[in-house]
């Protein structure tokens, strides 16, 4: 039986302060007011003082009211019953259906252990050129979605979850607008994607403790369905409002701070969710595509700067593209050949990305009054079809056709040897458009 307290030490914020013993990091208390219940977690233990941040907020906690610790963790409900459903950032329905409370598995565990990790392997088709050709996502990777606040990130997660060759999506969310939320859920719901979906939603309006919980919920679950052999694909957005959240406690619990006022184990908590994507030997697995958004396009900024320490690259969706040189998926090597996608799957990427660093400068020339000659024509009419036919988030087409797409484009704009790809990949896939 766990020990009642109703004496409040401190109220500062949204973290009280009582004197407790025999209390772990991350337990869970229950804090009864005149306006009923209230869950709280415990965030710092200093001798006997416990320091709790209450979920619901502190206002209605008065000093006098009791407090039970419940001896766990944050808990969340696992089970097939969760398809379809929508949960808000404490686990709770959102989506006025009917509570789950089986199988409850303990939030925010460890991660598995490199060793037993099996190197990552398979692609994940998404139907999105310059994703599937050019930065293959890959089963069990981990890959931020680096961006600003008013591009389309939130439109090429919901595309993702759409049309990614996985079993089954769990989204997080994050300190969303309720109108980024609505988009979500009814973009899936008319995509018939909603039924092998998990929300859990937390936005703006919503206690900041929520924020901090959704990624550790949306993970805990998607590690029970991969160890139950699904292929899970766990989307995230956005984390920079999840590191603003621990800034903003961190301030609270007056903790020295770190640069630009985050705490000084950002990174630590930050690794602490990307470090749950894995391929289970014999079972499912986990991918993570989070979206960091950047304070001012900075990616020196500690978010997205701690960020790409962590994991295995990054999409850059600049000025509504992917853009192809700020984008890296550093584990596209193991899924760019004959056996994973066609052989001449490496020969575009290269070739096209080469040809495309041209465009640019060529367009820089004609932005300043230079002349242009008849291949700086060749390249500006290239640089056109390949940002219409290939960069536009818009086109949804299978990883051959894309390839084919390519090769088609090349074909348009150069002569065979103009490519410099190789002569045997040109002899089986350059089109013969005599026809």
């Amino acid at each position: 039986m766990r020990k009642v307290y109703n004496k409040i030490l401190q109220i500062s914020g949204n973290v009280i302060t009582v004197k407790a013993t025999d209390i772990e990091y991350e337990e869970l208390a229950e804090i009864t007011t005149k306006r009923g219940k209230s869950l709280a977690q415990v965030i710092k233990i200093d001798n006997d003082l416990v320091s709790l941040q209450v979920f619901t907020g502190s206002r209605g906690v008065s000093i006098n009211d009791e407090i039970r610790f419940l001896g766990r963790p944050m808990q969340v409900t696992f089970s097939d019953n969760m398809l379809g459903r929508i949960f808000d950032g404490a686990g709770n329905p959102r989506d006025k259906g009917p509570l789950l409370t089986e199988h409850l598995i303990n939030v925010a565990g460890p991660s598995v252990n490199p060793a037993k990790r099996i190197i990552p392997k398979r692609m994940i088709r998404t139907n999105i050129p310059m994703i599937d050709v050019f930065n293959s996502l890959v089963v069990s990777q981990k890959l931020p979605i680096f961006s600003i606040s008013g591009e389309p990130y939130n439109e090429l997660l919901a595309r993702v979850a759409l049309q990614a060759e996985v079993d089954m999506i769990i989204l997080g969310g994050i300190g969303l607008k309720y109108d980024e939320y609505m988009k979500f859920k009814n973009t899936l719901e008319e995509g018939g994607a909603l039924s092998r979906s998990i929300f859990f939603m937390n936005t703006a309006a919503d206690p900041i403790v929520e924020s901090l919980m959704v990624p550790d919920l949306a993970l805990a679950v998607a590690e029970q369905f991969a160890l139950k052999g699904k292929e899970v694909l766990v989307l995230l957005t956005d984390m920079t409002n999840f590191a603003d959240a621990l800034k903003e406690i961190a301030i609270t619990m007056e903790q020295v701070p770190s640069n630009r006022g985050y705490p000084g184990d950002l990174y630590s908590q930050l690794a602490a969710r990307y470090e749950k994507a894995v391929d289970f030997e014999g079972a499912g697995s986990i991918t993570v595509l989070a979206v960091t958004t950047m304070p001012g396009d900075d990616v020196t900024h500690p978010v997205p700067d701690n960020t790409g320490y962590i994991t295995e690259g990054q999409f850059y969706l600049h000025t509504g593209f992917i853009d192809p040189f700020g984008s890296l998926s550093r584990l596209k090597q193991n899924v760019n050949s004959a056996e994973q996608s066609r052989k001449d799957h490496r020969a575009i990427m290269d070739g096209m990305i080469q040809l495309y660093a041209q465009f640019l400068e060529t367009e820089e020339k004609r932005s300043m009054g230079f002349r242009m000659s008849s291949w700086d024509n060749k390249l500006l009419k290239y640089g056109g079809m390949f940002r219409s036919q290939m960069m536009d988030l818009s086109v949804n087409i299978p990883l051959e056709q894309a390839l084919d797409r390519g090769w088609q484009i090349l074909s348009e704009c150069f002569t065979s040897e103009e490519t410099r790809i190789r002569s045997e990949l040109i002899n089986e896939f350059w089109p013969d458009n005599s026809k």
